[in-house]
């Protein structure tokens, strides 16, 4: 029953943080420790349930799946200043090289809270040079994005295997970098985020899939479903906040999550 009632509170806390650049992951482990929910099962636990917030990214951005696929399934590339798929496979490729040559390190030694601390500190400290940056904007929306700013993002999307670092604080201080506005760089954050979570997901359960029990697999549904329906609630405002608030903002709370975890830890 106590895990029952982990699992749905970790996907409260997934579903409310996934949205914003503060870093689910470092929130579920950070919780998960206090939880004292923690293990191999755990740690995929924890990958897993992302998917059920990203799910709501899916239903959000149905609409640009759906013209992005056809003009894939079409091979219409044709359009210069129109985002497509290949935008979006030049940016997962990065994030994906390095976690298939990681992955085991990363599970083994980042998924604790310490080195969550570490992320959310140096996350912070990258979002907010990237607010605090003169760059010349040159891609007010997403259709505006380059194949070259859309690799350059990728590559930062690299920071978010570390747990705490954040993905949309990595990808969206990485447009900012690299002159897209915080708008169209939080839109093809949240836009790359389902096939590069889907991605993970897949490759994390084939190899924990000797931990895939009847058990664990009742737990992850609820984590899921519990995930899945607190994004659906939470999506519409937290993506209207992100386009609007400034990354330093967000920053601070980190600074402060990392001190209170910080103390609680001593």
């Amino acid at each position: 029953m106590y895990d029952i009632i982990c699992a749905i509170v970790l996907g409260i806390v997934e579903g409310l943080t996934e949205f914003l650049p503060v870093s689910s992951t470092g929130h579920l482990i950070l919780v998960g420790d206090l939880l004292g929910f923690e293990g191999e099962t755990a740690t995929t636990f924890k990958i897993v349930i992302q998917l059920g917030a990203v799910m709501a990214v899916l239903v959000l951005y149905w609409g640009r799946y759906m013209t992005i696929l056809k003009d894939l399934l079409a091979f219409d590339f044709s359009a210069k200043n129109k985002l497509n798929a290949i935008h979006m496979i030049i940016a997962m490729i990065p994030a994906l090289i390095v976690y298939l040559i990681f992955k085991d390190y990363i599970k083994q030694y980042l998924f604790g809270p310490a080195p969550v601390l570490i992320g959310l500190i140096i996350g912070g400290i990258l979002m907010i040079i990237a607010a605090q940056a003169k760059r010349k904007v040159t891609a007010e929306n997403t259709d505006d994005i380059t194949y070259k700013q859309a690799f350059g993002i990728g590559l930062f999307q690299c920071f978010a295997l570390w747990p705490g670092f954040s993905r949309s604080g990595s990808t969206i201080s990485g447009g900012l970098l690299l002159g897209t506005s915080q708008k169209a760089a939080a839109d093809f954050t949240f836009i790359i985020s389902v096939p590069v979570m889907l991605g993970a997901t897949v490759l994390d359960m084939y190899d924990s899939r000797d931990l895939l029990n009847g058990d664990s697999l009742v737990l992850f549904l609820i984590g899921f479903i519990a995930a899945f329906v607190i994004a659906m609630i939470a999506v519409v405002t937290f993506l209207n906040l992100i386009k609007r608030l400034r990354l330093e903002w967000f920053a601070i709370y980190r600074f402060v999550l990392a001190a209170v975890f910080f103390i609680f830890m001593m």
